[in-house]
């Protein structure tokens, strides 16, 4: 588990280093990708002997007997979470956009909203809109330099028309560990307004020290009939590109719409990300995941730090993930001004805050998923950048 190693990705079909120059007009020759949300460490050993056994056998045909998979999956959530998952609940997604789409397309209809606490994922809203369905906007407040919901608020904006709420917790993009208070308050504003939720726990692994996640359907256990959990391997032990995940649903009703749903798309599972994600769920997997988080939650100290200290630019701090979240606004610059700053001449890419829908027109998202070196690079580029500020 060397973290501080340097893995060349540049011409491996990588989005996050190969895509950033046509994305952001940063070269990866020099240039350093803090934006896609993947990490440039290896995964658990575990997980690549897996593979490596999958090459040796040599033959690649359909994935059958799920038995594997869904007790490592079981066994994750009790062991890491408390949360006791029976096998028939689990469904398997090609990823958790995918798996979005899908309750999308189960649990709504052309024109019915979708609720977001923005600012957030900004694929949800994209996938949304692709969909046909409305995005509703539920503003996050930003309170003592971190977001809380508004439900006052939100009550007023409902007008019948939505069906579905969506949630991310951990938040992504202002690392929010939403506490069980908060997570029940939610609960009882889709049962107000009779929405199906949809949480979205893929960053639920990712919590730094003195945090605890708490998931959806043990804080409130009373919303079973209407709750669909979303879980990925994809996150934490960096396989993204495995694009698998889970719907994992208690209630039997949802579970037979979506499983009808399912089978009317024709999905069935990747068995190279099946046999990825039953290693990882595993007690190695577990060792790696408690090596990781100390080390994301340095490299999370020391690129705060580093843009703190700088007038007028605020990181918000994060509780989970490793995406920091950054305010901008304080050095009265222009969007175009920070962006050529970050973008030309320090040379770093990272995600423009208005994708992520409102509130979120003032900040960049940095991932510092990557070895130290680099992050300490990033900062010190940073502060030459915005030099005369200081």
């Amino acid at each position: 588990m060397n973290f501080d190693e340097i893995i060349e990705r540049r011409g491996t079909h990588s989005a996050k280093w190969d895509g950033m120059e046509a994305a952001y007009g940063v070269s990866a020759a020099d240039g350093i990708p803090m934006w896609v949300a993947d990490m440039d460490f290896r995964p658990p050993a575990c997980v690549t002997e897996t593979l490596r056994s999958m090459t040796d056998h040599g033959i690649y045909g359909y994935f059958g007997d799920p038995r594997d998979y869904n007790a490592a999956i079981a066994w994750w959530m009790e062991t890491r979470h408390g949360w006791r998952v029976e096998p028939d609940w689990i469904f398997t997604t090609h990823g958790l956009v995918h798996g979005t789409s899908v309750c999308v397309e189960t649990f709504t209809a052309p024109g019915d909203g979708v609720v977001l606490f923005t600012p957030v994922y900004h694929a949800f809203a994209r996938v949304i809109r692709a969909a046909d369905r409305e995005v509703v906007e539920c503003p996050l407040v930003l309170r003592d330099g971190r977001y809380e919901m508004d439900f006052a608020a939100y009550d007023a904006q409902m007008t019948g028309r939505e069906r579905m709420v969506i949630l991310c917790s951990p938040h992504n993009p202002g690392g929010r560990v939403w506490t069980q208070d908060e997570l029940r308050t939610l609960a009882d504003f889709a049962k107000r307004h009779d929405l199906i939720l949809i949480s979205d726990e893929i960053h639920h692994d990712l919590v730094f020290p003195g945090q605890r996640h708490h998931p959806m359907t043990l804080a409130a256990p009373d919303i079973a009939d209407r709750l669909v959990m979303m879980t990925a391997t994809t996150k934490t032990f960096n396989i993204a590109g495995s694009h698998t995940g889970n719907l994992i649903v208690p209630d039997p009703d949802l579970r037979a719409r979506i499983g009808k749903k399912i089978m009317a798309l024709g999905i069935s599972p990747n068995s190279f990300g099946i046999f990825m994600a039953t290693a990882a769920y595993s007690p190695e997997g577990a060792a790696w995941v408690d090596a990781l988080m100390p080390y994301l939650d340095r490299n999370r100290r020391i690129l705060e730090d580093g843009l703190n200290a700088i007038p007028g630019v605020q990181a918000m701090p994060l509780e989970a993930t490793y995406l920091s979240w950054v305010d901008f606004s304080g050095t009265g610059m222009d969007e175009a001004e920070v962006l050529h700053r970050v973008q030309t001449e320090a040379r770093i890419a990272a995600n423009h805050g208005k994708t992520f829908g409102s509130g979120g027109e003032r900040f960049l998202r940095f991932n510092f998923a990557t070895p130290r070196a680099r992050v300490v690079e990033a900062v010190e580029r940073l502060q030459a950048a915005f030099r005369d500020l200081q």
